[in-house]
C-alpha cells in the first residue's frame, strides 16, 4: 500500500493491486474515499470522488479538504500513479502540513 500524500491527517495511498481507471484512496480514522480521474487528451478532464465500498465516506470538512487537495495535487497524483504501476518506480511520500486554499 503505497502512501503518497498526508494533508490535514487525510492518508492519500494506492492499494497495492489496483487497476484503471486511475484512482486513490484518501482515508480519515474510519472514513475513507476513493477519487477516480477521467483522462482526456493526456489532461484531467474529471474528478469524481466515490465511496470506497465496505467503508464510510469521508464526510463534511475532510471531504472538502480531500477535493481541494485533489484539485491542487492531481496532476501529481497521476505521475505518481503512472509510475509505480506502469514503470514499477518507487513513490515518494509527502506530508503537507499548510491548508490549501
Amino acid at each position: 500500500m503505497p502512501k503518497i500524500f498526508e494533508y490535514l491527517g487525510i492518508l492519500i495511498f494506492f492499494y497495492s493491486n489496483e487497476h484503471e481507471p486511475i484512482h486513490v484512496h484518501a482515508k480519515k480514522g474510519e472514513f475513507e474515499s476513493k477519487a477516480e480521474f477521467y483522462i482526456v487528451d493526456g489532461i484531467i478532464s474529471e474528478i469524481k470522488i466515490t465511496n470506497s465500498s465496505g467503508s464510510l465516506p469521508l464526510k463534511g470538512k475532510d471531504l472538502k479538504d480531500f477535493e481541494i487537495f485533489l484539485e491542487t495535487f492531481g496532476d501529481e497524483i497521476v505521475k505518481k500513479w503512472i509510475n509505480y504501476f506502469v514503470y514499477h518506480k518507487e513513490v515518494t511520500f509527502e506530508k503537507i502540513t499548510k491548508r490549501l486554499k
